[in-house]
């Protein structure tokens, strides 16, 4: 990887707290999880919310931690000092460097901006940006609507049946951390080259 990071996993989740402690407590338990696996976590840099709770299981458990964060967001998401913040001015960049330094990704519950995140690397997994495991802890039934609009999807023709599992679902964190290394990659992926400029 260009990042020289190795063992790093990308959470994608909520800057805030859940009005539903079970929520608050994965977050918790995914950080400590990954640490105890030998993994180490690179996330969005906010020291707030479901974020700050994974940063902090993971640092508590001797892993390391690398935030990603735009400077705009750090009044909203706060500027951690856990583990390394790397200051970046966009969200693509932000999204771009995580890419670069994770071999995995599992997102946990979240708003708008955590849906956005998983959509898009499975889109990039789908598209052939890359191949890494995409892990979705679905606490509670959080996203059992989203399981059911890929078969809505897939029924519509819209996405090929090869592609149902591009990302996996999962109850506990520790489900979340074992599917990293049973993850296969799914059939029917694009084979574009990324790193080759196209001729006109």
């Amino acid at each position: 990887m260009t990042s020289g990071s190795d063992n790093l996993v990308c959470v994608f989740c909520a800057s805030s707290d859940s009005k539903h402690e079970v929520h608050n407590e994965m977050a918790s338990e995914l950080g400590r999880e990954l640490a105890r696996s030998g993994y180490g976590l690179v996330y969005g840099g906010g020291g707030r919310g479901l974020m700050g709770r994974v940063a902090r299981g993971v640092a508590e458990n001797n892993g390391a931690v690398v935030g990603i964060i735009p400077r705009a967001l750090t009044t909203i998401e706060g500027f951690s000092d856990i583990g390394r913040t790397i200051l970046v001015e966009t969200m693509h960049e932000r999204k771009q460097l995580m890419n670069e330094y994770a071999e995995a990704f599992i997102s946990l519950p979240g708003g708008l901006g955590t849906l956005e995140e998983l959509l898009e690397i499975a889109t990039w997994s789908r598209l052939g940006i890359h191949s890494k495991p995409i892990v979705v802890l679905n606490t509670n039934g959080y996203y059992d609507a989203l399981s059911q609009m890929i078969d809505t999807a897939i029924d519509a023709g819209f996405i090929p049946e090869g592609s149902r599992n591009i990302f996996v679902m999962c109850d506990t964190p520790k489900q979340a951390v074992d599917m990293l290394k049973s993850y296969t990659v799914p059939k029917g992926r694009y084979e574009l080259g990324w790193s080759t400029a196209l001729s006109a």
